[in-house]
């Protein structure tokens, strides 16, 4: 059983950053691509960023995050991290981590991913 933990969520002004955090089983990050995730209220989920397995090569970021998010993984501490800057109102969501076992390139489909956290509220007041 994969257990993903984020942490690093909270309340901050426009324009302000925030680095999420998404804890891992030791090993997990050399088997699994990793992605971000968030949902708004009322909103779908929507896709954020993601990470390829092992040396994390390979990337990929939802248009409405690109220059402003990074995503980056560290296999000795299993940490997936989303560095977020220059953030807006319309980010406020709750920020999920999740785990993809297939082979390839990161996915930006939440379908495809086999394990989440439990998330972590962002808020961005104006």
């Amino acid at each position: 059983q994969v257990q993903l933990a984020e942490s690093g969520g909270g309340l901050v002004q426009a324009g302000g950053s925030l680095r999420l955090s998404c804890s891992t089983s030791k090993g997990i990050l050399s088997i699994y691509n990793m992605g971000w995730f968030r949902q708004a209220p009322g909103k779908d989920r929507e896709f954020v960023a993601a990470i390829s397995r092992g040396a994390g090569r390979s990337t990929s970021y939802a248009d409405s995050v690109k220059g402003r998010f990074t995503i980056s993984r560290d296999n000795v501490k299993n940490t997936v991290f989303l560095q977020m800057n220059s953030l807006k109102p319309e980010d406020t969501a709750v920020f999920y981590c999740a785990a993809d076992k297939r082979l390839g390139t990161p996915s930006q489909r939440g379908a495809t991913y086999d394990y989440w956290g439990q998330g972590t509220q962002v808020t961005v007041s104006s």
